[in-house]
């Protein structure tokens, strides 16, 4: 997967970029699966201090591939490699620092609030279609969007699916900054963090993140519904709508 997603470090900052721009970064198992060992990985290794997730310019995701959400529907089986992603950005033992640039959908959306910073372009939007395709809301946002945001707006972005700009994302608390060019700031902001004393950085991040045990039992009971979901006439009726067009 190493042409899908790309993996390098540098001043102790691991960048994993998701490399698809001809299908807008859409996310497979694999590319999950890569993902995963990345962020797990890095909580092992002294040498990385923050971990940088980005896309290609203009894209950052479009989130799941339907198509291989559709292959794991009709299997019947939960998303394994999906649900390790999602538990290895809930867990990270290292800072994550994400720069949006472009569509940030579903998932492009729900993992900005297990980072720690994440700075948006002016061009960038965001939306959470869950429901559009018969779903329901995952990563932890069920729990995690109506703390940062307050309920009104959680509700707007994860059920009614309303579309946030970059602007509304900053005012929601999903992106820290909205500036010109994310990934410079963002990868300014990681190697600062590189630079922190490590054992002072990691009890200030645990601090202020808190015990991570509710937001994985949150997870547990997200992807419960969501695999479940997965095989109901609603999914799959919209995502067949969704392949036709």
């Amino acid at each position: 997967m190493s042409d899908l997603i790309e993996t390098g470090v540098e001043v102790g900052v691991l960048t994993i970029r998701m490399n698809r721009p001809d299908k807008k970064n859409a996310i497979t198992q694999a590319m999950y699966r890569t993902m995963a060992d990345a962020i797990t990985g890095a909580g092992h290794d002294d040498a990385i201090a923050a971990v940088l997730i980005c896309g290609a310019p203009g894209t950052f995701t479009a989130g799941n591939d339907i198509k291989d959400f559709m292959a794991v529907a009709m299997s019947g089986t939960p998303p394994r490699d999906a649900y390790d992603f999602l538990i290895a950005i809930a867990t990270s033992q290292k800072p994550l620092v994400a720069a949006v640039d472009g569509i940030a959908i579903g998932i492009g959306t729900t993992i900005l609030m297990h980072c720690d910073l994440a700075y948006a372009s002016p061009a960038s939007i965001f939306r959470t279609p869950f429901l559009d395709l018969g779903v329901t809301p995952e990563a932890g946002s069920s729990l995690i969007a109506p703390k940062i945001m307050g309920n009104q707006r959680a509700f707007a972005l994860l059920a009614l699916g309303d579309t946030f700009d970059a602007e509304a994302a900053r005012q929601a608390g999903l992106v820290y900054a909205v500036v010109e060019d994310a990934e410079a700031a963002a990868l300014d902001a990681a190697r600062r963090l590189a630079k922190k004393p490590p054992e002072a950085l990691r009890i200030a991040r645990d601090l202020l993140r808190g015990d991570q045990a509710e937001i994985v039992k949150r997870i547990d009971r997200e992807i419960g519904h969501f695999t479940e979901r997965l095989s109901s006439k609603e999914a799959k009726a919209a995502f067949m709508a969704f392949m036709s067009r």
